[in-house]
């Protein structure tokens, strides 16, 4: 089937003209399916995964809406929404935005934690045409009235089980409690379980559904190993692996904040530039820590699942999953930072006895075994049970293995 330009989607000759400036050429397969029925006022369910080009796709018919529309915005009122579950996302969102609607008058303003309230208050004063923000600060600034939602004509929920996973319900429908009946209304996951699907019927009125999930569950650009490695010898073998140059970039996962730090300090003792990312960081220090990694300032970038979705930094040479994610599904998403732009990318995991389970998990979400590279999977799995004495758990006293705990 041949894939239609982006005049043929309907598009005003000015968005035209930004999307040449930007240097996209031909739609991708989620954008020519969902364009034009955005353009037509529908509401939408969109299943796909970051990288897949969904920003644009509900960004330009919502830019063309608002170019069209006669309504201004009262102060500290916004005609259209745009939720994101995590602060890097929505600053993404909020530069697409800015280059795709180069040209215009719009005025787009960013509500997100970790960041000055009071520039966001005074920003607010004078009205948006498009607020992109996270749930907690919009909740926020809705409570003082400094963030007013009864202009919303066009509301976008992005990431939605993203949203669900970090405990965003709430929040989400307190916002969904304030917009108005009549809008246009989209939701966006990577994943459609069942809390995902309950939050779109509440959500939209008779959508049009479109899914550009690939054929392969991961990109089969994508190599893919695991170390069998205890847990006590995982810095070790990451150093070893980052003495190949050809690591030229890499981004290591980490389960948990403090892992993350630790892992960071052990690098950069080797010598090696690296930053970390994760939920403790200040706004600043992620945004500094990301653009580092971006000019190749810092050859490593650690990370928990903060980063795992919607950073979209090119030249990922390998992604090192340090500790296995706990949700199968984030594996996915964290090894897709590599292989990007049809380039080939490489991921590499490792393995304690304890993630044994996770890895299993992995593999049938991955639809895939993963290449052993080093350590011997027999050897892990062959101690019985009765080999150590049993110890009270720690956990809490719910019985989950150390590598099911949720990360920040």
């Amino acid at each position: 089937m041949t894939t239609p330009s982006f005049a043929a989607l309907g598009l005003s000759e000015r968005l035209l003209r930004a999307l040449e400036g930007a240097t996209f050429h031909t739609p991708t397969p989620i954008q020519a399916e969902a364009i034009p029925p955005l353009l037509a006022g529908r509401d939408l369910l969109g299943v796909a995964q970051t990288g897949t080009g969904k920003t644009a796709a509900f960004a330009l018919p919502m830019l063309q809406h608002l170019d069209a529309g006669r309504e201004r915005a009262s102060a500290f009122a916004t005609r259209a929404l745009i939720l994101a579950p995590t602060r890097e996302l929505a600053l993404q969102i909020e530069a697409s935005l800015r280059r795709l609607g180069a040209g215009g008058r719009l005025r787009i303003v960013s509500i997100l934690g970790g960041m000055s309230r009071s520039k966001q208050v005074q920003q607010m004063r004078g009205g948006a045409d498009i607020v992109v923000g996270t749930p907690g600060r919009v909740c926020d600034l809705m409570a003082t009235r400094e963030l007013q939602l009864h202009q919303v004509r066009h509301f976008v929920l992005d990431e939605a089980d993203r949203m669900l996973d970090l405990g965003f319900i709430r929040d989400i429908r307190r916002v969904l409690a304030a917009l108005p009946a009549q809008r246009q209304s989209s939701l966006f996951s990577a994943t459609m379980p069942a809390e995902v699907s309950g939050l779109a019927e509440s959500l939209l009125c008779d959508p049009v559904r479109v899914s550009v999930t690939p054929a392969e569950p991961t990109p089969t650009r994508i190599e893919q190993h695991v170390h069998f490695v205890p847990q006590a010898g995982k810095r070790v073998l990451l150093a070893n692996l980052l003495a190949d140059p050809q690591l030229s970039r890499v981004i290591v996962f980490t389960r948990t904040k403090r892992g993350a730090d630790r892992v960071a300090e052990s690098v950069g003792a080797g010598g090696i530039a690296v930053s970390a990312i994760h939920g403790n960081k200040s706004q600043p220090q992620r945004q500094r820590a990301l653009e580092r990694f971006r000019r190749g300032q810092a050859r490593v970038l650690v990370a928990t699942d903060i980063a795992a979705r919607g950073i979209d930094v090119t030249g990922v040479s390998h992604v090192i999953n340090f500790d296995l994610p706990a949700q199968a599904e984030d594996y996915v998403h964290r090894i897709g930072r590599t292989a990007r732009a049809g380039a080939a990318g490489v991921a590499i995991s490792f393995c304690d006895p304890a993630e044994r389970g996770a890895l299993r998990a992995i593999e049938r979400a991955a639809g895939a075994k993963l290449v052993a590279a080093s350590g011997d999977e027999l050897a892990e799995t062959a101690a019985p049970r009765s080999a150590a004495p049993k110890r009270r758990r720690r956990n809490g006293g719910r019985g989950a293995a150390p590598w099911m705990r949720r990360a920040a």
